[in-house]
């Protein structure tokens, strides 16, 4: 009998139930009855199971596959509204012990410059970083215990949260760095970090070996329990991914809702972000070389069917996609951008020498055009991480989206985030953009004292003062 309660990798992702599944949603593609019913349970925003979101994922009915795409941006508005959220990623080393066949940092790539970055370095990135007004930050470095321990990791952190600049300051700093142990997830609990990140790359177990054939990463059941451990080392807001085109679209997409169904029965809240890379080349890799590499269309619809599926979850996209593909699927669930972004180390406050970069990004775009191309698709830009410093983390976070009462956070914070930005960074052409859609945005806070509270906040930010939050 399938299992999702076991902390066995193999048991909670489970191959034969995946296959199963799959093998269920092509019998039942054209089942138009089966899709409408599920679809009709989607509505309540109370989520998925697995194979129900690989019904949905297989229907090729043109009609109902736009009743999917209806119904993701239905969701999207009701539970996160027009708000998308700010990152940066920061990295902090490419040296590495692994081989991953689909990453230049594999040990064996001679052609790619090996950096590590001093504390004076880290420095000048967040520097960089806060200068064009990020407040969230995603620290990435490879696996490697002599350059790359968890003590370095801890002091990177600590530098980072004690840079004050101008007005600057980063207030969260989110974690991505290889699977550890029960003990060093404690440390980075203690440390203060946002939420810790770890891609599973592909659930197909055999693929998986043969992505990673030597090094730490290797041991799939290490690398897919990770999460488990995270979570017993105090870490509640954890954040899973695949990288689609490493193996098929719908085993990997099957294989990350089992992962999340795992975390929800056993710690009782699942991850708080999914994210939804595509490979990419970048130095000696060539996404060519994937046969698996997935299609613009399958891509957006990969985005609705998640967050149908997992209505309470963050999802997140990055430079990697194009901004014609980020404007698809911000609508369709997207609730996490990174803007102005570097995947070199380094790249941040100085023009890069020699090529240190993890993938080739696809946006080059820098925070501010980002920004102001959000405000005019009508979204609100937001730099908030109130959550993260109120504690709202975890259940206690989790608990408050279901009920609806986070909207009467995440909606003040966002806009007084945004004037943050409007009046320390922005360019004069956003700094217009943005001051009009604070102005209706404000006017549809239906609660007067919340209302209120952020109209005088508001008031303060632009007297110079900072950090306001509900």
């Amino acid at each position: 009998m399938y299992k999702i309660d076991s902390k066995k990798a193999e048991e909670f992702i489970c191959h034969e139930e995946i296959l199963d599944t799959l093998e269920f949603a092509a019998r039942h593609r054209n089942d138009l009855a089966l899709t409408r019913s599920i679809l009709e349970k989607a509505r309540a925003c109370k989520g998925l199971t697995h194979r129900e979101a690989a019904v949905l994922l297989e229907c090729d009915d043109p009609a109902l596959t736009e009743e999917i795409y209806r119904l993701a941006r239905e969701i999207k508005r009701k539970l996160y509204g027009n708000r998308i959220v700010m990152f940066a990623p920061l990295y902090l080393s490419n040296y590495c012990v692994n081989s991953c066949t689909y990453c230049p940092y594999h040990v064996k790539n001679k052609s790619i410059a090996r950096k590590k970055l001093t504390q004076d370095d880290i420095r000048r990135e967040v520097i960089a970083l806060q200068d064009m007004g990020h407040k969230r930050l995603a620290v990435e470095a490879g696996e490697d215990p002599l350059h790359n321990p968890i003590d370095y990791i801890l002091e990177s952190i600590r530098t980072i949260y004690s840079i004050r600049h101008r007005n600057g300051a980063i207030r969260r700093v989110n974690v991505n760095i290889a699977a550890t142990t029960v003990e060093n997830y404690r440390k980075l609990h203690d440390a203060g970090i946002g939420t810790y990140i770890l891609f599973q790359e592909t659930y197909h177990k055999e693929s998986y070996e043969k992505l990673h054939p030597k090094g730490p990463k290797s041991d799939y059941s290490y690398h897919t329990e990770a999460m488990d451990r995270a979570m017993e080392g105090g870490i509640d807001d954890v954040g899973i991914g695949v990288l689609f085109g490493l193996n098929t679209y719908k085993y990997d997409l099957v294989g990350l809702l089992m992962h999340a169904e795992h975390l929800e029965a056993a710690f009782g809240v699942g991850p708080h972000t999914v994210s939804v890379p595509r490979i990419c080349s970048a130095d000696d890799i060539s996404a060519g070389d994937f046969k698996d590499a997935v299609p613009d269309e399958a891509f957006q619809k990969i985005v609705a069917v998640i967050r149908i599926s997992v209505p309470y979850t963050g999802m997140i996209v990055s430079t990697r996609e194009s901004q014609r593909s980020r404007e698809k699927v911000l609508e369709l669930g997207i609730s996490q951008i990174s803007g102005g972004s570097r995947t070199s180390v380094g790249g941040y406050a100085e023009a890069e020498k020699e090529n240190s970069a993890q993938f080739d990004i696809s946006d080059h775009r820098t925070l501010d055009e980002v920004v102001e191309w959000l405000l005019k698709l009508g979204y609100i830009p937001s730099f908030c991480t109130a959550c993260y410093r109120e504690g709202r983390t975890g259940d206690r976070f989790m608990s408050l989206v279901k009920t609806g009462q986070i909207a009467n956070c995440c909606t003040p914070n966002a806009l007084m985030t945004l004037q943050e930005y409007l009046e320390d960074y922005a360019s004069p052409e956003t700094r217009s953009i943005g001051t009009e859609m604070i102005r209706r945005q404000m006017e549809n806070i239906p609660n007067p004292a919340i209302r209120r509270r952020a109209i005088e906040n508001l008031a303060r930010i632009k007297e110079g003062k900072r950090d306001f939050r509900f």
